[in-house]
């Protein structure tokens, strides 16, 4: 029987890699907390909803969006990260009491990912960042995939994060494997190739589907968080590689297959995608499907409207500028600018403020104001006051600053010499004045 918080735990992982949104998939899984009121959050904790399900997610991506912003965390909130950690390496997505063993059960392949590539970025907790790698390592599945818990079978979203964590680390995923099978063959077991219809290659599944069964349709928040790490990137992206070209869609003899009856772990098998064709691909895929839609992706669930996926569009955006197409990403990038603020719920929802942070940063966007919104401020007011302010972060306001300056000190100049023009003018004219009137008098 499944506990409460297991259960939560299931249908939020079921809801981000079917491609929900984040933020609105935790507001709509019930807490085992929920019953008991309010409790006080965690010293040192961004955000200021419930962080059973988010917690070390929404931290880990609010440090590493601070740290590259130039803003240094206070210490409590690094802590906090850090203190989250279990004994065996791994993270789960919030441990509401530290002084308790974690259940190997519950630990979660993107917490842990995520916590390695802020800890990477922030410094100085190499200890932490190897006992988290070799976690990775130790729950890798025999396909080369990472499932969100261990024990599971792999899907795109983990195993894309798992890569992006090996990397930041500066640990080549080519070398770590699980029976044969290294992390970059684990995310080759989701994305469609060759066999797959023709608009659909280089997208990523979120699981294969059994033999026998209808193949996967490509999944928008698989294909735009995978897209990242099949580009060989991780978090803070900070790429300056860029291509004049459009990104390459992947070439196949006969123009493919168009049929959807084979199961997608066949398809895929059939045609896997080749490494170094991986982020091209996947780029294809997703710059086609930000044209289609508008410059967005689009979440579609059973039963629902389609509406807009912020998630996957953000990632999806970061995958591209990592891949050197930052032309391609623009309209995404620009999109987000303009309906961040929805996603973001004004500026409350610390995950999804940080990964805007992140796009902007990647797009070489000033964070500082991104859509008319200082999102470094917005996002620092989410947690406890930060130890430092960099140049990064304070640029903005320092050149709004001087930019008013110069403007009053401009109008001043404007007037002070209206106004010697004028004293000069009515001296003239008093001189002739009094010219013209001893003139007379003689």
């Amino acid at each position: 029987m499944l506990t409460a918080a297991r259960a939560g735990a299931a249908a939020l992982t079921a809801a981000l890699l079917a491609g929900a949104a984040a933020a609105p998939a935790f507001a709509d899984i019930p807490s085992p907390t929920a019953s008991l009121g309010a409790a006080p959050l965690p010293d040192g904790l961004y955000g200021k909803g419930d962080p059973t399900y988010d917690g070390v997610w929404r931290q880990s991506l609010a440090l590493t969006a601070l740290t590259a912003a130039k803003v240094t965390p206070a210490d409590s909130a690094v802590s906090w990260l850090t203190g989250q950690q279990c004994a065996d390496g791994g993270w789960p997505s919030y441990r509401a009491d530290t002084a308790t063993a974690c259940d190997p059960a519950f630990e979660d392949s993107n917490a842990t990912a995520l916590s390695i590539q802020a800890l990477t970025a922030l410094g100085g907790h190499q200890d932490a960042v190897d006992k988290g790698v070799q976690w990775l390592k130790a729950n890798q599945n025999a396909d080369g995939s990472w499932a969100y818990n261990p024990g599971n079978p792999g899907d795109a979203n983990s195993t894309g994060l798992a890569v992006n964590a090996l990397i930041a680390t500066k640990t080549d995923p080519a070398g770590v494997a699980k029976a044969g099978r290294n992390a970059f063959d684990g995310l080759a077991v989701f994305q469609l190739g060759c066999a797959a219809p023709a608009d659909q290659r280089g997208a990523f599944v979120y699981q294969t589907a059994p033999a026998g069964a209808p193949a996967a349709e490509p999944n928008a928040l698989a294909s735009g968080q995978a897209s990242l790490a099949a580009a060989g990137g991780k978090l803070p992206v900070a790429n300056g590689n860029r291509t004049d070209a459009a990104p390459k869609a992947l070439a196949c003899a006969d123009g493919g297959s168009t049929s959807t009856a084979t199961s997608t772990a066949t398809a895929i098998a059939a045609a896997a995608v080749p490494r170094a064709d991986s982020g091209e691909a996947a780029g294809a895929y997703l710059t086609a499907q930000l044209a289609a839609g508008g410059q967005h992706l689009t979440l579609t669930l059973p039963g629902a409207a389609p509406t807009p996926d912020y998630t996957a569009t953000a990632w999806a955006a970061l995958g591209l500028v990592q891949g050197g197409h930052p032309q391609q990403a623009a309209g995404a990038v620009d999109w987000l600018a303009k309906e961040g603020g929805t996603w973001t719920k004004g500026g409350t929802d610390a995950a999804a403020t940080a990964t805007l942070v992140l796009v902007a940063q990647a797009a070489q966007r000033d964070p500082a104001a991104f859509g008319g919104t200082d999102l470094v401020k917005q996002l620092t007011a989410l947690g406890p006051a930060p130890k430092a302010v960099g140049a990064a972060s304070a640029g903005a306001s320092a050149s709004a600053s001087a930019e008013k300056d110069k403007d009053k000190d401009s109008g001043i100049g404007k007037f002070w010499l209206l106004g010697v023009g004028l004293l000069i003018g009515i001296g003239g004219g008093l001189v002739l004045s009094l010219q013209r009137k001893r003139g007379a008098k003689l």
